[in-house]
Formats: structure tokens, sequence, C-alpha cells
């Protein structure tokens, strides 16, 4: 049988607090019938307000769930309360053959995971007059046009000093990144409005308004030479600009199959968009792989890698100079938990291998850091990290669990996950005596 998750990273699946709290309440067997398990997946009927009662179940590979009932929100609580007794009380689960109803889920999910075949079977059609090209010509003529206005503006930026940079108007910034939108730039869109964010960032954002200018101006000499560059940088530049590549070419791909550990996850909101950073480390080749989740308004996540557990499966990396954004192609065995976890002696290891990724890729803006033997500590009124050197890192400013990491601590080293932006360091997770802790 796999290993099951822990009650703390079931509840972690949670859409919101509500939606946990009532699977802790269905987290008893006297509200289930026909609970059943086999190697694959788990099942069981739950009561609710209707007549017939709900039917819930779960693919312990993963993660997944489905359940009947009416919920908008995924995964409801039945699909919880059910993964959440199955933890705590395995002996309530018969060993059977999944029902019909089960099976037939289980077989749609493996029908759809299975990579598009590399044959078209269309190629043997005759052949049709495709709008494609024509649309990707106007497409570059736009961004062209977009990164030569946006290189005069910068220009003029220079020009006039930057002393009055904030107290320049909010229209002054978006106006430039609306042009980037229109362009069809919108990676450099964003790049445009990290710019005002930089210049009313308070003391010393001179220093960090000019590094976000520099990385635009070599964005766009970047481009200005991109067919002379090697195809991985070229799949860099474009990428940063905002060009997107298909997820099915990429799944067709030969993938990495290693036992992936989940370091961390970290879900930020951006307009109506969230956006949900999923960390890995892969135990064989030593290689980190971040996979990004998108979804509009109250849409779910993909929530199935758990942090803190390990997962046999294979990844296909994005073409890149610094292979780091990845997807799951393919899953061989449910998660399974893990003890150790490979990562930098020191800050100066860690932050050599940073330089050295950012040779490879200008223009990372996170960075995975693993550091063994560290001591977060209190000054003043901002949370540190200290290394067995004595180096220390400032904590991202706005991390709210700086008093909840020094009691895991307890004022001894531990092990600390976090993202590295070049200045500060935002911590996921850790490993303490009391084993692993999302943060």
């Amino acid at each position: 049988m796999p290993d099951l998750l822990t009650p703390e990273q079931i509840l972690a699946l949670a859409p919101d607090s509500s939606s946990a709290s009532a699977a802790k309440g269905l987290a008893t067997a006297r509200k289930w019938s026909a609970l059943g398990r086999d190697e694959r997946a788990a099942w069981g009927e739950c009561q609710g307000s209707g007549k017939d009662p709900y039917r819930a179940q779960v693919d312990l590979r993963e993660p997944a769930f489905r359940c009947s009932c009416p919920s908008r929100k995924f995964p409801c609580k039945h699909g919880l309360g059910l993964l959440l007794l199955l933890s705590s009380n395995p002996a309530a689960f018969e060993t059977s053959a999944a029902p019909a109803w089960v099976a037939e889920w289980l077989a749609k999910r493996d029908q759809g995971a299975r990579p598009r075949a590399a044959a078209d079977p269309a190629a043997d059609a005759p052949p049709k007059r495709s709008a494609a090209p024509a649309r990707a010509n106007a497409r570059e003529a736009k961004v062209a046009a977009g990164v030569a206005e946006l290189g005069r503006w910068l220009r003029d930026l220079v020009r006039q000093g930057l002393a009055d940079a904030p107290s320049r108007p909010a229209s002054y910034w978006s106006a430039a990144a609306a042009r980037m939108v229109d362009a069809q730039a919108p990676g450099l869109a964003r790049m445009v409005r990290e710019l005002a964010s930089a210049a009313a960032s308070g003391e010393g954002w001179q220093s960090r308004l000019l590094e976000r200018m520099a990385l635009i101006h070599l964005l766009l000499e970047a481009y200005g030479r991109i067919e002379s560059l090697p195809p991985p940088m070229q799949a860099d530049i474009r990428s940063a600009i905002g060009w997107n590549q298909s997820q099915e070419e990429l799944l067709t791909g030969a993938g990495l199959r290693d036992r992936w550990l989940v370091l961390g996850q970290r879900t930020e909101e951006e307009d109506n968009l969230r956006i949900q950073r999923t960390w890995l480390w892969g135990e064989t080749s030593a290689r980190p792989a971040l996979l990004l989740s998108f979804a509009m308004f109250n849409q779910p996540l993909d929530r199935s890698l758990v942090p803190g557990t390990a997962n046999d499966a294979e990844l296909v990396y994005y073409p890149s100079n610094y292979p780091l954004r990845a997807l799951v192609q393919r899953r061989h065995a449910p998660p399974a938990s893990f003890e150790q976890l490979p990562g930098f002696p020191t800050l100066a290891a860690a932050t050599g291998a940073y330089a050295a990724a950012l040779a490879g890729l200008p223009w990372i803006e996170r960075f995975p850091l693993v550091l063994h033997q560290a001591v977060p500590e209190r000054a003043g009124e901002r949370w540190l990290l200290r290394d067995r050197d004595g180096a220390v890192v400032p904590f991202a400013s706005g991390f709210a669990h700086g008093w909840r990491l020094l009691a895991l601590s307890g004022g001894h080293p531990l092990t600390l996950f976090g993202e590295w932006d070049g200045r500060a360091l935002l911590p996921l997770s850790i490993w303490a005596k009391e084993g692993f802790h999302n943060l």
C-alpha cells in the first residue's frame, strides 16, 4: 500500500479554512458507508442533505478527487474527509476491487493523462492553408515595433535622470506598460510595471530601479540579436517577452524520470489571476524544477503535488539555457514520504549556485534555495537567517511566520527551503526535529 499523507498535508489541500474544518467533521467512519480501497484509490458514500448519498473517491497516486455533491469547491469537504479518515483509520476501509463508478473515473483519468502521440493522425489528410504563419508574422512585427518603442522610452528615462522617478504619476508607467500589451509583449509589460514598484520601494530604490532597467535593456538588446543566439537562449528571450510554448507539444518529448521531492508551494494573486508555484528537486538528477499553475477567480489550482512528499514521476522541461520550469508528463506511483534533503551547507555556496544560474538565465526572478544548519533570528524589526559560518541574509519583507519559525527551531539549526530573489529569502518550508513543516 502507498504511504498516506499526514493530516496536515491533507488539510493543506483544502481550498479554504471552512472546507478544512468541515472535512475534519467528516473524518469519522460512522458518517460513511461502502468504504473501500485498493492500491490506486479510496472511495466511500456519505449521506448528505439529499435522498442519495454522495459518492466520493480519491486517486491516491496524485492525489486527485471526485465527488457527486453539488459543491463548487475543489476538493470538496467529502473528498478531504474521506482522505483524512483513510489516514487516521485505514482499517475502516475494505480492500477490494474498485466498483464500476470508481473504475470508470480512473480509466478516464488514465486516458486523459496519456501524452499525445508524436504522429499526427491527420498527416495523410489533404493539406489545408493555415492562417497560423500569417498570425505569427504579424505578432513578430508588433513585438519588434514594441521593442523599438520601449528602447526609446527607456533611453529617454535615463537621459532625464532617475531623481524624479518616485514622483512620476502612476499613469507614466501604466501607459508604457499598456503599449507593450498592445504590442503583444505581456512579459515586457509586466517588467515595466515592476519599474513603478521599484521606484516607490523606499530606501535604496535607486539601485533596485536601475537594476530592473538594466535587465529590460539586456532583454531588448538580446531580442535584436536573437537570430544569432543558440536555440536555448532564443527560447529564454521569447519567454521573457511573453511568448508561450504549447504544453501539448512539450509533453510529447522525452521526460526525465526521478524521485521528485516537493520542497514547497506558494500562491500569489495578480489582478484576478492566481499563480501557484510548486518547487521540486530531483533526488537522483540533483536538478530543481518549477511547476506553475494558473486559475482565474475561484477556479481550482492543481494541488496534487503536496509539499513534503516524494513523487516517482517523469517531468519535461521547457527549453532554456538554464532549464527550470517544467511539466509533469507521467506519474508512476502514489506520493511517499522522505526524510533527507540535499541542500547547500553555507550561504556562500548557495549564492554561488545562484550566480551560476544567472549567468545562464539573467531573468531568473526566483531561485530555489535549500540551506542546512540555518538558524532564524530577530534583529530589530527584521528577521534574518544565519548559516553555520555566521553569514546572514534577510527574510523577504512581509514574511509573517517569523515567530513560528523561531519556535519550531528552538534556537537550534534546521534545514530551510525558500525562494531567493538576490536580495532576500522568502521561507516556504522547513525540516526540524519534528519533521516537515509547510510555512
